[in-house]
């Protein structure tokens, strides 16, 4: 496998991000390539002939050795390469992503946002409890311990040290450390800084103060037969009716949060750029390649006339451009296939999934890579590379292209396929308005799908409803 077709294989799988930085980082140590402007690129295709002798230059330097080698062995031998090559491909693929933003703000101040217009970074909770420290603590050594403490407390809240542990390679006596601990629990958010769930359920039952009442028993000694919905159980030893005991898990469900750190969580916002846009027009659906954000690059002109100047420079020099140049042809003609290996894969797709498009998830059909790859003649690497971190802008929303490759069932009734994901839905929609009194069994669920023409097991039911974090009947049960 040639250097070129493994740069080649890499474009495909690159997302939108990888892509741009990988083209960013060939810019930078590459002096042959070179970014196109907007003035450069809206420049008729005449205004790149600075004179008729710079003309005929750049056409003997296409005439050369290098560049015949470039056509012989270029877009067919890519395109038959990337069609044809199977698994083995696999070992060549790798992260291309350095992580690094080329990006820069240019603009003079003028230009710049106002203060107000500037986002800043929320407070995170170990900056919000180092806030309450500085206002509440002066001595010295109980201000170090509580500062241990908050650097051992997780996002959730839970202090995940012990004493034992905190004091290792400190002075501080462990009733200085207990009693930080402790200086820490009276913060908010209330419980923030307990060992367990049951520690940080009791802090806030203390704080609002409920001490002494069921909602504090409950908690203390039967927080596990809570979670099982054992109410029955829980009445019978407290001695008191299982309406009491449903009006107490209300508060301790509604009004207590087992996770206090939550509010401060980090919550980054994460942008999907589609890289293909989907677009009914008429009673057609037209595909369209989504370009935008992608460097527009070139051959430098000036090294061609260098390369047809035989003279010009010394053979270290001229072998040094030649692979240079080699290089950037390669680039862009992986782009090209890479661009339009991602249309034909989508416009298979749009083939298949049109009903999808018109009506939504209850009309995706069940698709395997090898549907597309046969429709496309490609192989089922290629559709799996190509399908990897792209997303598909269409009438019903933004989607991976892998979602739309699932398995599925044929109905008893009119022989139809329809996708698991399809199935998923219904399965949803089923528990989304059952009875709570009365919450539909996996059995039931089955029978029902029975019912519509899908025929399937309980325990693909019960599969179906823990991926979708469904939890089973006993727990999805209330009592009314």
């Amino acid at each position: 496998m040639t250097p070129q077709l493994q740069q080649a294989i890499k474009l495909l799988q690159l997302s939108r991000l990888e892509l741009a930085q990988s083209i960013s980082q060939e810019l930078i140590e590459n002096p042959i390539l070179e970014e196109l402007s907007p003035d450069m690129a809206d420049e008729a295709p005449g205004a790149e002939s600075e004179s008729a002798a710079e003309t005929a230059a750049d056409r003997a330097a296409e005439e050369q050795p290098l560049q015949r080698e470039a056509d012989v062995e270029g877009e067919t031998e890519l395109k038959s390469e990337i069609d044809q090559v199977g698994p083995q491909w696999d070992e060549y693929l790798q992260d291309m992503s350095d992580g690094r933003d080329y990006g820069t703000f240019e603009a003079d101040d003028s230009e710049r946002p106002s203060y107000d217009q500037t986002l800043t970074r929320m407070p995170t909770l170990s900056d919000h409890l180092l806030w309450q420290l500085r206002l509440s603590v002066s001595d010295p050594a109980l201000l170090a311990a509580c500062e241990a403490v908050i650097g051992n407390i997780d996002d959730d809240g839970y202090l995940r040290s012990s004493v034992d542990e905190l004091l290792e390679d400190r002075k501080t006596g462990r009733a200085v450390m207990e009693q930080a601990i402790r200086t820490i629990q009276r913060f908010e958010p209330l419980g923030v800084g307990a060992r367990d769930l049951k520690e940080c359920l009791l802090i806030q039952v203390q704080a609002l103060g409920m001490q002494g009442t069921l909602v504090e028993k409950i908690i203390q000694d039967h927080l596990s037969d809570l979670e099982k919905r054992k109410y029955q159980q829980i009445a019978k030893v407290l001695n008191v009716t299982p309406q009491d005991v449903m009006e107490a898990s209300k508060v301790i469900i509604h009004e207590l949060e087992p996770k206090p750190g939550r509010p401060y969580a980090a919550s980054d916002t994460h942008y999907v750029v589609p890289d293909v846009y989907v677009v009914k027009v008429e009673d057609r659906y037209e595909i369209q390649l989504n370009d935008e954000g992608f460097p527009r690059v070139r051959i430098n002109p000036y090294y061609r006339r260098i390369l047809a100047q035989k003279d010009s420079v010394d053979k270290t020099t001229r072998d040094y451009i030649e692979e240079r140049l080699r290089s950037a042809q390669w680039l862009i003609k992986g782009m090209e296939q890479r661009n339009k290996t991602i249309y034909k894969v989508a416009e298979s797709i749009v083939k298949f999934q049109h009903e999808f498009l018109e009506h939504g998830i209850s009309q995706l059909k069940p698709m395997v890579l090898k549907d597309v790859a046969e429709d496309i003649s490609m192989h089922e690497s290629t559709i799996s590379r190509v399908t990897t971190s792209k997303y598909m802008h269409t009438p019903q929303g933004i989607y991976p292209l892998k979602f739309f490759f699932t398995t599925g069932f044929t109905t008893a009734g009119s022989g139809t396929e329809v996708s698991s994901l399809t199935v998923k839905d219904v399965i949803q929609k089923m528990i989304r308005e059952e009875d709570p009194a009365a919450p539909l069994k996996d059995q039931q669920i089955v029978e029902a799908l029975k019912v519509r023409g899908i025929d399937i097991a309980r325990r693909t039911v019960a599969k179906y409803r823990e991926e979708l974090r469904i939890p089973p009947t006993s727990v999805r049960k209330r009592m009314t």
